[in-house]
């Protein structure tokens, strides 16, 4: 039986591929992408020759089962996503659910992803941290937030460039207009940018300069106030 290898790319910079990563994609039968014209890019730079195919949120549900069925006929296959480590916001899951269930050996490498160097940087608390990954767009968003606007520990979310604004005046209408906010864009890039203050400042920052790019935006939790000491003694009456 074969394997399924979970291999991250370059979220911006190709110098951050690993020699293991490029070492497994050169090896492996097949390789899954998520589009092969961005990673085609990436193989040709690194003289990378194996086969493609596609594999993306459009087609994974009707291409695991042929997939699950080449693994076990001996093939040892990789899946990348166009950035980052597969599954994180990205095709991947349904793939790697099903090689568990079918005692299928899954070797995820270690490497890049994009909410990890935006938290670290963020200068906010890294020790407990919560990834949102994408708010649903209509349908579920106000009670997402409503939710998240009692989460005490760091919060991690990507946003679409052109929802940046929208999404930094909810987080004034939800958490308050001097909740910190770190927003990077464009990590590991020639214009990388880290954005750090109350979401009113960042949100004055964006409107003056709308963003581009890849965008990962940390906030953070929700404080816990103390009890005084006068409402303490009022409890122990």
């Amino acid at each position: 039986m074969g394997k399924l290898y979970l291999v991250p790319t370059p979220i911006g910079n190709l110098e951050d591929m690993t020699f293991r990563a490029i070492k497994v994609l050169k090896e492996v039968d097949l390789i899954l992408a998520e589009d092969t014209r961005t990673s085609g890019k990436l193989l040709k730079h690194y003289e990378i020759a194996t086969h493609m195919h596609s594999h993306h949120m459009h087609n994974e549900h009707k291409t695991v089962e042929n997939i699950i069925k080449r693994i076990q006929a001996g093939e040892n296959i990789a899946l990348i996503s166009d950035a980052g480590t597969p599954a994180i916001s990205d095709p991947g899951f349904l793939l790697t659910r099903a090689c568990v269930e079918n005692n299928i050996e899954v070797d995820c490498l270690p490497g890049a992803t994009a909410f990890v160097p935006a938290l670290v940087n963020s200068g906010l608390p890294n020790d407990k941290f919560i990834f949102e990954g994408f708010l649903p767009d209509k349908k579920g968003r106000q009670t997402r937030y409503l939710a998240l606007a009692e989460e005490t520990r760091t919060m991690i979310l990507y946003v679409s460039p052109h929802k940046l604004t929208k999404t930094l005046a909810e987080f004034i209408q939800y958490f308050g207009a001097d909740r910190q906010v770190s927003v990077s864009r464009e990590i590991s890039k020639l214009h990388e940018e880290t954005v750090r203050g109350t979401a009113e400042v960042v949100l004055k920052h964006f409107e003056a300069k709308p963003p581009k790019g890849e965008i990962v935006v940390v906030v953070a939790g929700k404080t816990l106030v103390k009890e005084s000491k006068k409402d303490s003694q009022n409890n122990d009456e």
